[in-house]
């Protein structure tokens, strides 16, 4: 399969992927892309490419929201809690840590959002259509802000970064890969979080949540996380990209559910 990035300087994900996926790939238990071949620009095209290996399967449904399924399969909670403890674990060398190509904004701590996420909420009261209960958010999000951690540098880890139902594949039931390594960073990795208000129901995200290991202070900011970049998603691609505002709405309503569930 070739892998041509659609955005400017999409060559940096490129290399960032050649160069690092032969050591995370051993550590993980489900496979992720290989490259086998690098492709220089040409042709009108400006930015280097890769070769990749064809891994089969398809994308797992989006759970809630009007286009989403009620259920998540039984089995994916635990394949996804595993990847994440697994990519997690890979020690991290310092080459990686001195590589400017592994930093990014969401290997940051939560309260680094709070700007963005304030600015992109406010921009969204003005989104005709967009049925989300913005004062319910911007409760989840004040909440988030006063977390223990959600300031705090942590000794750096790996992190995805962009583990939503686009960047996996399943067979069946099971988790059979995760793919595109482009945001790939070194940092905080409680953003890997954020997938499980996305591909997994109630249940599913209680499972996820035991078999991660993580504290609730990290669990409640891995929400926050995913509430943020759901909130961001709709001003800019509200018009253009339906089918993703639609998996991140989908998100933005299992948010709300969980913290009106757990204020109750």
């Amino acid at each position: 399969m070739v892998r041509l990035p659609r955005q400017p300087g999409g060559s940096a994900t490129i290399e960032k992927e050649a160069r690092w996926l032969p050591l995370l790939a051993p550590q993980l238990p489900v496979p992720v892309p290989e490259v086998v071949a690098l492709g220089e620009p040409g042709l009108g095209y400006p930015e280097r490419w890769s070769v990749v290996r064809w891994i089969g399967g398809t994308t797992p449904a989006v759970v809630g929201g009007a286009s989403g399924t009620a259920r998540s399969p039984a089995a994916l909670a635990a394949d996804l809690a595993g990847l994440v403890r697994a990519l997690g674990a890979v020690e991290v060398p310092p080459e990686a840590l001195a590589d400017p190509a592994l930093r990014w904004y969401r290997a940051d701590p939560l309260a680094t959002q709070d700007d963005d996420t304030r600015s992109a909420l406010e921009q969204c009261r003005g989104i005709t259509g967009l049925d989300v209960d913005l004062d319910a958010a911007l409760t989840v999000w004040n909440d988030a802000m006063a977390l223990p951690g959600a300031r705090d540098v942590v000794p750096a880890r790996w992190l995805h970064a962009d583990i939503a139902a686009e960047n996996l594949l399943v067979r069946g039931d099971r988790l059979a890969a995760l793919l595109d390594f482009g945001a790939l960073c070194v940092g905080d990795p409680t953003v890997d979080l954020m997938v499980a208000w996305e591909v997994l129901d109630p249940a599913g995200r209680d499972e996820f949540r035991v078999a991660s290991g993580v504290d609730d202070a990290t669990w409640l900011r891995g929400r926050a996380w995913a509430l943020s970049l759901a909130l961001r998603t709709f001003p800019y691609y509200w018009a253009t990209m339906p089918g993703r505002c639609a998996s991140r709405l989908a998100v933005v309503q299992s948010v709300l559910a969980d913290a009106a569930e757990r204020a109750d």
